[in-house]
C-alpha cells in the first residue's frame, strides 16, 4: 500500500501525508504527548497492556494528522488529492471529510489489535466516501469474508450479527480516540473527523436494517 493525502489551503499552505500500510513505531528519542499512552483513556475493550505497549498504535498513528490539524477550522475548504498506485481522487471539500477520510486509513492499518478488523477495506481505501458507501463497502467486505469461511468449511454468518458486533467494538475504540484528542485540539477539525466517523460506524450496528432497506431501494430503483 502507498497512499499520499495531499491538502492545498486556500493561503497557498500545502501538507502531505504518506500511508504506507505498515504500522508507525514512536519516535526513538522523543517525549510524545500523555495522551498517546496507552493508558490514557485505554479503551474498555483494549486487549494490551501498558506494560508491554507503552503506547497506543491509533493514537500513534494519527499524532502527526492531530499535530498538524488541532488548530484548523473543520469547515474551511480544502483542495485534496488523494494518489495511490493506480489512480488519482481529487476534491475540494471541508477539511473535515478529507481528514475522516484520512484518519480512518490510518487507524485503519495502525497496527490496533481491535481497529486492524477494517485493514481489509483500507487494503482498497475509498476516499472521502459518504456512510452509503460506508455500509455498502462494509456489508459487501463481510460477506466476502463469509463465503471465504464457507468455502474453507467454517460456519458463515449470513445474517451479518458478527458486523453489528464488530463495528459496536469499533464504537468503543473510536469514542476513545475522540476521548483522547480531546483536550489537544485547539480548533475542531480532528473532532469533527473523528465524530463523523464514529456516526458512520455507528450507523452499521445501531441501525443496520434501516441502511440496508434504503440500500435495497436504491438498488431497485426507488430511492
Amino acid at each position: 500500500m502507498n497512499i499520499n493525502y495531499n491538502f492545498k489551503f486556500q493561503d497557498g499552505r500545502n501538507i502531505e501525508f504518506k500511508v504506507s500500510g505498515e504500522s508507525s513505531s514512536p519516535p526513538q528519542g522523543e517525549p510524545l504527548p500523555a495522551w498517546v499512552r496507552l493508558e490514557h483513556c485505554q479503551c474498555s475493550n483494549c486487549p494490551l497492556k501498558p506494560g508491554d505497549t507503552p503506547y497506543c498504535p491509533a493514537a500513534t498513528e494519527i499524532l502527526p494528522v492531530v499535530e498538524a490539524f488541532q488548530a484548523e477550522d473543520a469547515y474551511q475548504k480544502v483542495d485534496v488529492t488523494v494518489t495511490d498506485e493506480r489512480r488519482s481522487y481529487f476534491k475540494q471539500t471541508t477539511l473535515e471529510e478529507s481528514l475522516r477520510s484520512l484518519l480512518g486509513l490510518k487507524m485503519a492499518t495502525s497496527g490496533c489489535p481491535v481497529l486492524s478488523e477494517l485493514k481489509p477495506m483500507a487494503l482498497h481505501h475509498l476516499p472521502f466516501a459518504n456512510s452509503d458507501e460506508f455500509v455498502m463497502r462494509s456489508v459487501g467486505y463481510y460477506l466476502l469474508q463469509q463465503l471465504f469461511a464457507k468455502r474453507n468449511q467454517q460456519e458463515a454468518d449470513w445474517e451479518l450479527k458478527g458486523l453489528v458486533e464488530r463495528n459496536q467494538r469499533l464504537q468503543l475504540v473510536n469514542q476513545a480516540l475522540w476521548q483522547r484528542i480531546h483536550a489537544v485540539c485547539k480548533g475542531d477539525s480532528n473532532l469533527k473527523a473523528l465524530l463523523n466517523f464514529f456516526s458512520m460506524a455507528s450507523s452499521v450496528s445501531v441501525s443496520l436494517e434501516s441502511q440496508l432497506r434504503k440500500l435495497q431501494a436504491r438498488m431497485k430503483g426507488e430511492g
